[in-house]
């Protein structure tokens, strides 16, 4: 099973797509923020998830409840790409139904086997994996950069360590991230 998640209009081929929304035709009409989710324990291969994650779970159990559902629909190894404004970008900021920013070190709070390194190493951060009994690990992490910063870069107008400066400096540098992860299950 394939799931498109809040699809809105972009219907996906071979995906079921399932929207809140029963006015732009999903194959499923579903809440995500209802818990539990319609599809039974471990049925999912592949998930989609294109400018959502970003506005569900508003407060943090909510929020960790999607990510226990996610967990828990996905087979071993199942695919989930995210895709989400940067959070330093006016599409995310602009939007009043953006309800958290998505990263790709927010997500790999999810990670067990990075859980383990933080508490070794006496870090602070909240082992989520753990404690949620979740495992999802970040394979892969693509960012769009905004004009004028990708020509300017790209012309080799900005040096690379300009840019990287940049995008811990400046807003509107970054656009979507497109995130994958992979679940990772006995």
């Amino acid at each position: 099973m394939r799931l498109n998640l809040g699809c809105g209009y972009r219907k996906l081929p071979a995906f079921i797509n399932v929207d809140s929304a029963p006015g732009c035709q999903p194959d499923q009409v579903v809440n995500l923020e209802i818990l539990p989710w319609p599809w039974p324990d471990n049925a999912v291969d592949e998930v989609y998830l294109s400018h959502v994650l970003e506005h569900l779970g508003a407060d943090s159990a909510t929020y960790l409840g999607i990510i226990k559902e996610l967990w828990r629909v996905c087979q071993p190894d199942a695919r989930i790409t995210v895709i989400v404004p940067h959070p330093r970008s006016d599409n995310f900021i602009t939007d009043p139904t953006h309800v958290r920013p998505i990263t790709p070190a927010g997500l790999s709070l999810f990670d067990q086997t990075i859980n383990r390194q933080q508490i070794a190493a006496g870090d602070a951060t909240t082992p989520l994996g753990l404690h949620l009994g979740v495992n999802f690990v970040v394979e892969n992490t693509q960012v769009a950069i905004l004009e004028p910063w990708a020509t300017r870069f790209n012309l080799g107008e900005v040096s690379e360590a300009d840019m990287k400066l940049a995008l811990t400096s400046f807003y509107n540098v970054l656009g979507d991230l497109t995130i994958t992860l992979r679940a990772v299950k006995p």
